[in-house]
């Protein structure tokens, strides 16, 4: 009985929301500097434009108290957890450009996310979220958004005073149209909606001007709106998966697109897996250019 003690692995509490185990098990290297009793902002990385710190996959239930005295961060991964709440401290984190909070099980943000007017790049996807604080409107720094994966069917109105967002993702969730917000972005050259629960696109989707991608596959989408076709800036249409049958005569002038995409990462347009009526998809079949000239003669025929 003695004999299988000594071999037994001890466990004891280490920092919070974390249990370390002694013996044989290799401790990552934060949990040994705070074991050893050294200050944690050794454990930050300093690189030529950003300093970082980064706690990925460490089972962490809880965000350890030490990082909110770490005021130098700027580049934040605590992706890939089992963080259910991030506490408001992480607004003394004034200097963040970077948070990475991907693949964890939170709910929600806390209102202090509003105190970082440095950051630039928000990544939330693949966690639980079914809503957002409205004071994420005043990161008027952020320029890529990304919320995929969750559980939202809006966003606060404050979204559309991030001036400056060029990219955000919404895929993946529960919305049955476009927030209005997004309408007010004119910087945004990135949307995306696939895996969503559109049925329509709203006209304003033209006051998108500056768009260059837009996804909105594996929705119930019913019409490609003619106000798509003043989007000139657009490089990449994605409409696979959806109920559209007819398109509109207008589509040439889509000049950057430039092929009909079977491949997901091509750019064109993707319009596979729809009921187009006859004689769209053989037109489909011949290519982009034999399509654009087929609804071109006859809108004005």
């Amino acid at each position: 009985m003695g004999a299988r003690q000594s071999r037994a692995q001890s466990k004891d509490k280490g920092p919070k929301g974390m249990v370390l185990l002694r013996g044989r098990q290799k401790f990552s290297p934060w949990d040994d500097t705070l074991l050893l009793g050294k200050d944690p902002r050794s454990l930050l990385k300093r690189g030529m434009r950003h300093v970082s710190f980064s706690l990925v996959t460490k089972g962490m239930t809880d965000v350890p108290d030490f990082l909110w005295g770490l005021s130098e961060v700027q580049k934040l991964n605590l992706s890939h957890n089992q963080l259910r709440v991030l506490p408001p401290e992480v607004g003394r984190l004034s200097r963040l450009v970077v948070l990475n909070l991907c693949g964890n099980r939170l709910k929600s943000l806390p209102r202090e996310i509003s105190l970082l007017r440095s950051l630039k790049v928000l990544f939330v996807n693949m966690n639980c979220l079914t809503e957002l604080p409205a004071e994420l409107g005043a990161c008027k720094s952020l320029e890529v958004l990304s919320l995929s994966h969750n559980r939202l069917s809006q966003l606060p109105a404050s979204v559309a005073d991030l001036s400056r967002l060029r990219k955000l993702n919404l895929s993946n969730n529960y919305f049955a149209h476009i927030p209005i917000c997004v309408f007010s972005l004119k910087e945004l050259d990135f949307l995306h909606m696939g895996s969503n629960r559109l049925e329509n696109i709203a006209e304003s989707i033209q006051c998108l001007a500056s768009l260059q991608i837009f996804i909105a596959e594996n929705n119930n989408i019913h019409c490609f709106p003619r106000s798509l076709c003043l989007l000139s800036n657009l490089e990449l249409l994605n409409l696979n998966n959806n109920d559209i049958q007819t398109l509109p005569n207008e589509l040439y002038l889509l000049c950057r697109l430039v092929k009909i995409a079977w491949n997901p990462m091509d750019k064109g347009l993707h319009i596979s897996h729809n009921p187009l009526s006859k004689p769209l998809p053989e037109l489909v079949e011949g290519g982009l250019e034999m399509l654009s000239s087929y609804l071109k003669d006859k809108k004005h025929s």
